[in-house]
């Protein structure tokens, strides 16, 4: 018989302001995992090297993600949230370190992976935890609902504050590869400190369960449904990916060296996406995913008519609405995988489109980066537009027989 440690009593005020402090923490690693967006093209010239280096370093994060989503995400439901959390914050630490002291290609790499690692360790652990936090807080149906706005927001949000703030800072500060670290490094102590005070929200048991890896499953019984889904993510996540890895080499074609025009570029499309995803949220997944793939779709577009146009407040505003149109429909996604999935096989289903969708953050980036040694911006930019555009019709002709 399994005995189970029990928690100590704590007040709901206590979870009130732990489930805030969480939110915040969450934001916080979030940003930090973008900060080096508008910081590429200074690595390039310090470095010599070009944009597909720069998706090369970018891929090295999405696989430390990948590796810690699947090896450790799932083991706070073991040894707890906070615990699981506070090597969360200590892997962005310690990335935040090499950030600040190196500026070297081999620095950027084990930066980035140990920031991938980070955010790995971090999602699943922070949106459970604030799930947890808000039902004690204030128990009820509505109460999950709120937590889980409040946990895509701050990834999304963190997201897009990193290189707005970064941009800054580059733009007006000395030291521009390493004052944006050594101040998010201050952010990050803070915020190792201020989860100590959080309550805990896991009876761990006294004999802990053998270790797995977590599984990946896909629902026999709607497979087709669900790898609807799981394309849907990779698509959303390629766009992003996009925004986040080469949005300086885009700029570039378009005469813009300026980090801050970057940082807010990239800041315009995460903060579209976290606003579409709170204004939408009482839409079905079946209206998120047309919408969203259908605006998807005019907002790549738009961004690659800019691109060849030279226009930079036509760029913007397609990456307003491609960033809206990716959180919604990836919302949508998020949706439909999980109502295809018994309550018991949530997470692995979960697993199974977070995999998919971190595929599109770095197998299309990489190959966009890849052609842009050698052909010009703007026609590899076309392709993979034109990409975007034919899989999303596929898609949203597929969603809207459902």
């Amino acid at each position: 018989m399994t005995t189970i440690q029990a928690l100590p009593r704590h007040s709901p005020t206590r979870h009130h302001t732990g489930f805030w402090v969480i939110a915040a923490v969450f934001t916080l690693i979030m940003a930090f995992s973008t900060v080096p967006t508008p910081l590429y093209p200074m690595y390039e010239r310090a470095d010599g090297f070009g944009p597909f280096m720069v998706t090369i370093v970018f891929g090295t994060y999405a696989l430390g993600v990948l590796v810690a989503l699947f090896l450790v995400g799932h083991l706070s439901d073991w040894f707890g949230r906070r615990t699981t959390l506070l090597p969360a914050i200590a892997l962005s630490i310690v990335s935040a370190l090499v950030f600040a002291s190196f500026t070297s290609v081999p620095a950027l790499l084990a930066a980035r992976l140990l920031s991938g690692l980070s955010v790995g360790l971090l999602t699943a652990t922070a949106t459970a935890y604030l799930d947890d936090l808000r039902q004690r807080a204030r128990p009820g149906i509505s109460s999950r609902r709120h937590a889980n706005v409040v946990a895509t927001s701050a990834n999304l949000g963190g997201l897009g504050i990193g290189p707005l703030v970064s941009g800054q800072f580059a733009e007006h500060a000395g030291a521009p590869l390493r004052t944006p670290y050594l101040v998010f490094l201050a952010l990050l102590v803070l915020g190792a400190a201020a989860v100590l005070v959080a309550p805990e929200t896991v009876d761990r048991p006294e004999a802990r369960p053998r270790y797995r890896p977590q599984r990946l499953s896909v629902p026999e019984d709607a497979r087709r449904e669900f790898y609807a889904a799981s394309t849907a993510a990779f698509v959303t996540f390629a766009v992003f990916g996009l925004f986040t890895s080469l949005t300086p080499v885009v700029l570039l074609s378009l005469h813009i060296t300026s980090p801050a025009t970057t940082g807010f570029a990239a800041f315009l499309v995460f903060g579209s996406a976290a606003l579409a995803h709170i204004l939408l949220d009482r839409l079905s997944s079946r209206t998120q995913l047309l919408s969203g793939l259908s605006l998807l779709a005019a907002g790549v577009v738009v961004v690659t008519t800019a691109v060849w146009a030279t226009d930079l407040p036509l760029f913007l505003i397609g990456g307003a609405v491609s960033g809206a149109a990716a959180g919604t429909a990836f919302k949508g996604s998020v949706a439909t995988a999980l109502s295809t999935a018994a309550p018991e096989q949530r997470g692995e289903a979960l697993a199974g489109l977070f995999l998919a969708a971190y595929l599109g953050l770095s197998i299309p980036v990489l190959g966009l980066g890849l052609a842009a040694q050698t052909v010009p911006v703007r026609d590899a930019l076309l392709v993979f537009a034109g990409a975007i555009v034919t899989v999303t019709a596929l898609l949203a002709r597929r969603f809207a027989r459902s």
